[in-house]
């Protein structure tokens, strides 16, 4: 094997043979199949778009109609070098979460079993989490829980939408629902979105106040 891991230099070649193929043909063909490279250098394709379980790149290979022996080396051969790590993909899939689309633990656990992470994997790395927390700058108060941090991120990303809402009743069932859409808890869901409608309320109050205005919430 020669230019890295999954290196074909006959690439090329195959990619030119197999246009035309059907999906049937191409199964065939790559059920036929009796070099390891190509199967690893299939796999590093699927790899280049972004990190993947051990399990989604079983389930790649498996539906491309590889031998399973030859499925079985190259995934063996990755975790060997380090491209496939189930518990590194399931911390990088939870940071990338909590950083760009927060969800609840729940939906984090759900989003895991389905990329055929192993549920002690999942535990260990959501234990993890919550023992992280968000520590509050001024030390005077212990960590927010982290799915009480994920909540209200998302509550901040959705705060010009909701904000449109009026009528605080409204306001409050929308933040709820999609609290509850993401995965988090009932209980917390009620109380990030009852949170949420006394900072709007407190903000509406704020504007009404000072000279010539009145204070008063009605």
């Amino acid at each position: 094997m020669t230019d890295g891991p999954g290196g074909d230099p006959d690439g090329a070649t195959r990619r030119r043979r197999a246009r035309g193929e059907s999906p049937g043909q191409r199964r065939e063909r790559h059920a036929a199949e009796s070099d390891p490279d190509v199967v690893l250098a299939a796999a590093v394709r699927f790899l280049e778009a972004r990190p993947r379980s051990v399990a989604e790149v079983r389930r790649r290979l498996r539906g491309s109609g590889y031998p399973p022996p030859l499925i079985d080396a190259a995934v063996e051969r990755l975790t060997e070098l380090g491209f496939l790590d189930d518990e590194a993909f399931a911390r990088s899939w939870i940071e990338s979460r909590d950083r760009a689309r927060p969800r609840g633990e729940r939906a984090l656990r759900s989003e895991l079993l389905g990329k055929g992470i192993d549920r002690a994997q999942i535990d260990l790395v959501l234990a993890e989490r919550r023992g992280e927390g968000d520590a509050d700058p001024g030390g005077e108060e212990a960590p927010v829980d982290a799915d009480e941090a994920a909540a209200r991120r998302l509550m901040d990303r959705h705060a010009r939408s909701l904000g449109r809402l009026m009528d605080p009743r409204a306001r409050r069932q929308r933040a709820y629902a999609l609290l509850a859409r993401n995965g988090f808890d009932p209980d917390l869901a009620a109380r990030v979105a009852r949170d949420l409608d006394a900072s709007a309320e407190a903000r509406d109050g704020d504007g009404e106040g000072g000279p010539g205005g009145s204070s008063e919430v009605v």
